[in-house]
């Protein structure tokens, strides 16, 4: 049964005190950055913020943030409303700092194991019935993939923490990559938003507009 949406609620705003407190990867740049604490059926989980996350105090603030949200808009939601009804969470939360050929640095293996038990206390928590990944780093938490063509443009059903949930991959909007501006990454673009629209969960979030 799809839960309701409970904004702001309690056991996340104790869950979000103790993430913003935690410093264990030396090579990640603080603050951790988290979302509203809201109970919500619809998780989305990103790769890492990025530099000016920081200056906003919340995920995808910045360019990246302006495309991902553009495409949330063709499937009946503005950024403000999303963020109100969507928990917006990471692999890693904190901002793991410039490549030196480019870039943001990829977290490292170490990293991704400190902070996934942030993620997995969240995943308790919500019980969600659909999860958006965004981007590569994401989509491998949970598909065994090599490129991205392999997981965006349809719903994966697997089985987390002992329950079914829908997986919805999406391509990191990020103006540095060209596989969404390639023809095979724009059909399967908006594959994975019609999708999206088509979902029973998302369709009912728009409901509460």
């Amino acid at each position: 049964m799809t839960q309701s949406i409970i904004y702001p609620y309690p056991p996340l705003i104790e869950h979000q005190a103790a993430l913003r407190a935690c410093r264990q990867c030396p090579r990640m740049i603080p603050p951790v950055i988290s979302c509203n604490p809201v109970l919500t059926p619809i998780l989305m989980i990103g790769q890492a913020p990025g530099i000016r996350e920081g200056d906003f105090q919340r995920p995808f603030a910045w360019t990246a943030g302006k495309t991902l949200f553009k495409w949330f808009k063709e499937c009946g939601i503005t950024e403000e409303p999303f963020r109100e009804r969507v928990y917006m969470a990471a692999v890693c939360r904190c901002f793991p700092g410039k490549n030196p050929k480019g870039g943001d640095r990829v977290p490292n293996q170490e990293e991704i194991m400190n902070c996934s038990h942030w993620l997995q206390a969240e995943l308790e928590i919500l019980k969600p019935e659909l999860i958006i990944l965004v981007g590569k780093l994401a989509i491998m938490q949970y598909l065994p993939i090599k490129r991205l063509e392999e997981a965006v443009g349809v719903i994966h059903r697997q089985v987390i923490q002992g329950r079914e949930v829908d997986l919805l991959p999406l391509p990191h909007p990020s103006g540095l990559s060209t596989w969404v501006h390639s023809d095979m990454g724009k059909t399967l673009l908006q594959a994975a938003l019609q999708a999206l629209r088509e979902h029973p969960t998302w369709q009912m979030m728009l409901r509460t507009l």
